[in-house]
């Protein structure tokens, strides 16, 4: 199934649309599945699915370059789609929340200069890391890029991303914490 896989991912670089329909019919079974598993929603998990295939039309050509097997890459970008959506749903309902707190009029002084603070500590804590991390920070948890989006926009190996990540996170958690 992997060489079929990968040979028809060829195909589609080549934006050949029988290949294109040949692989959804293969492997979308599967990759709904495994959206259903991670998005646990059956119409998120089919609007993450429809996505998916677009940004496999569209990256088909990085696969050849990725060192994966077909069937490990195809579900790598669904998996990743699938927490980019997550995380953008958990940051949504946070603003909301946000927005509500601050739109309460029963909201006191006193728990807006706490928050006030916090966001300067946390400032002060972004400012210690270095500029490349402290921005790639920025992106994966406040806009929602992912791993493989960031490791390609810095121009570093996708697990030299991750563990600056780590880093960075565990550098922040260190310097709250004081």
């Amino acid at each position: 199934m992997s060489e079929d896989i990968a040979a028809l991912l060829g195909r589609v670089a080549l934006r050949e649309r029988s290949a294109f329909s040949e692989l959804y019919r293969q492997t979308s079974p599967k990759l709904f599945g495994l959206c259903l598993r991670l998005m646990k929603d059956r119409g998120e998990a089919e609007d993450a699915l429809q996505e998916v295939y677009v940004r496999i039309w569209q990256r088909a050509a990085t696969f050849a370059g990725s060192g994966h097997t077909a069937w490990a890459w195809i579900s790598a970008v669904a998996r990743y789609h699938c927490i980019d959506r997550l995380r953008q749903r958990k940051q949504a309902a946070t603003e909301l929340d946000e927005a509500e707190a601050l739109a309460d009029p029963a909201a006191d002084p006193e728990t807006a200069a706490h928050w006030s603070s916090e966001g300067k500590r946390i400032d002060s804590c972004m400012e210690a890391l270095e500029a490349q991390h402290a921005a790639a920070v920025k992106q994966a948890y406040v806009e929602g890029l992912s791993y493989q989006e960031l490791a390609v926009r810095y121009g570093v190996p996708l697990n030299t991303m991750r563990t600056w990540l780590r880093r960075s996170l565990l550098k922040l958690r260190e310097c709250m914490n004081r």
